[in-house]
């Protein structure tokens, strides 16, 4: 029996031709919004100055995204209307059209690990660093002990300080080092205060231990205990367009694929695709995509050489067959997912129980928009669907107003011709007839 969440059908049907009033109006039914929550997304300034002073400093001002949402996601057999805010056109719409060829197909197939996350206190000035490892692992039930004080509300939730790890490093320039690692499952949250202050805490008991100088204290952004994973399986119908057919996209994209994964100067561009995905979910429900972005660029040299983040293969049925696995250290609790009135509010149309559940719909946009990536380049070339898009942008640039903004881009979009220049001549064009 399929479980629904709280948006019962993210398809919805010619979404993209309404206007941002009809847009909002279906998402405000979908996702069964209050009226205060409507008019946040309805108005810009949803971030007051005052509460913008409280999350940073030196606040002058707040700065606007657009906010998008991808439909037609069904993850594990449930219905999601997924929130985006970012600035690059094609992004939401690609997402959207991926998404819409793997529902027909069955949906994402996704998966996580425990909310384990690491915090490292270095030590230094040890003439006996390995012996120093078995000082702390011997003390091991104090140290976690004494790092499970800091925060009793997470350990009654089940999370807390789980284990530790030592790592030695005997001959660096600055002589010889231990590294322990504390291992915490911070349950619903990012957990960088947690892990942070945990750190701290248990600074001065490790020196005491082993004689060494505790430097740094901080959590590790590669949180490669904290997995998420995502698969999808195509059949050739569902990719077959045209010119070409499912067989042949298949192999088409299999190929694009396995040029990431030999060519760094590919993978690059590959594994940015896969983030235009993630990225925009992340901001919109304020988490910090730096430390995803940090902890995905490493995960993807951890073999010793960077290559794709994803994977793409043709199985014995002749299906594509897709898959992601990241780290994914992300939180629906603390920060700004609970300060900027507009995260809020995404995780309310998201309708998500837990961290878990927000981390595997990360992955599951983030195969999406790899997939219309490899799909695109393997066909037609990136630049016909993203400059048709982009064509509203170069409108806007040029002058276009109201409904000018569309006429323009269409015919920039009909000629291929997207510039500025050529913008300005249509607009001109027009309003003199």
């Amino acid at each position: 029996m399929t479980v629904q969440s709280g948006v019962e059908n993210s398809r919805l049907e010619g979404f993209r031709s309404l206007t941002p009033q009809q847009r909002w109006q279906k998402v405000v039914e979908a996702a069964n919004l209050s009226a205060e929550e409507a008019a946040l997304l309805a108005k810009p300034g949803a971030l007051p100055i005052e509460t913008a002073d409280g999350m940073i400093e030196n606040v002058i001002g707040t700065f606007e995204l657009p906010m998008g949402v991808a439909a037609n996601f069904t993850i594990n057999g449930r219905d999601y209307i997924i929130p985006m805010a970012v600035e690059e056109p094609s992004i939401v719409a690609a997402a959207s059209f991926m998404a819409r060829i793997v529902r027909s197909c069955g949906g994402f197939e996704t998966s996580v690990t425990d909310p384990l996350m690491r915090a490292q206190v270095q030590l230094v000035g040890l003439s006996d660093p390995y012996g120093a490892r078995l000082k702390i692992l011997s003390a091991r039930e104090r140290i976690i002990a004494a790092a499970n004080a800091c925060d009793k509300v997470l350990v009654e939730l089940g999370g807390g300080c789980r284990d530790i790890e030592v790592h030695v490093f005997p001959d660096t320039p600055s002589g010889a080092m231990a590294v322990m690692h504390l291992i915490v499952d911070v349950r619903d949250a990012m957990g960088a205060n947690t892990v942070n202050t945990m750190a701290e805490r248990v600074a001065p008991l490790v020196e005491e231990l082993t004689g060494g100088t505790v430097r740094l204290r901080i959590l590790s952004n590669l949180a490669d205990l904290r997995l998420a994973r995502a698969r999808v399986e195509i059949t050739p119908e569902a990719l077959t367009t045209k010119e070409v057919s499912g067989a042949e996209m298949i192999d088409r994209m299999v190929q694009a694929y396995q040029f990431a994964a030999i060519d760094p100067y590919r993978a690059a561009t590959h594994n940015k695709g896969i983030m235009n995905g993630i990225d925009p979910l992340i901001v919109a429900t304020g988490n910090d995509w730096r430390a995803i972005e940090a902890g995905a660029h490493v995960w993807a040299v951890r073999k010793g050489h960077y290559t794709s983040l994803t994977t793409w293969e043709k199985n014995s049925q002749g299906h594509l067959v897709g898959t992601l696995e990241l780290p994914m250290a992300v939180g629906i609790v603390g920060g700004a997912t609970k300060t900027h009135p507009l995260s809020k509010l995404a995780l309310k149309i998201l309708n998500i129980r837990s961290a878990a559940e927000l981390a595997q719909l990360c992955v599951a946009l983030g195969l999406a928009q790899n997939m219309a990536a490899i799909r695109a380049l393997a066909t037609e070339g990136i630049q016909r669907g993203h400059m048709a898009l982009h064509a509203r942008n170069i409108a806007i640039v040029a002058g276009a107003v109201g409904a000018e903004i569309d006429a323009v881009a269409r015919e920039l979009a009909a000629t291929h011709d997207v510039r500025t220049e050529r913008a300005r001549d249509l607009l001109a064009a027009m309003r003199r007839s």
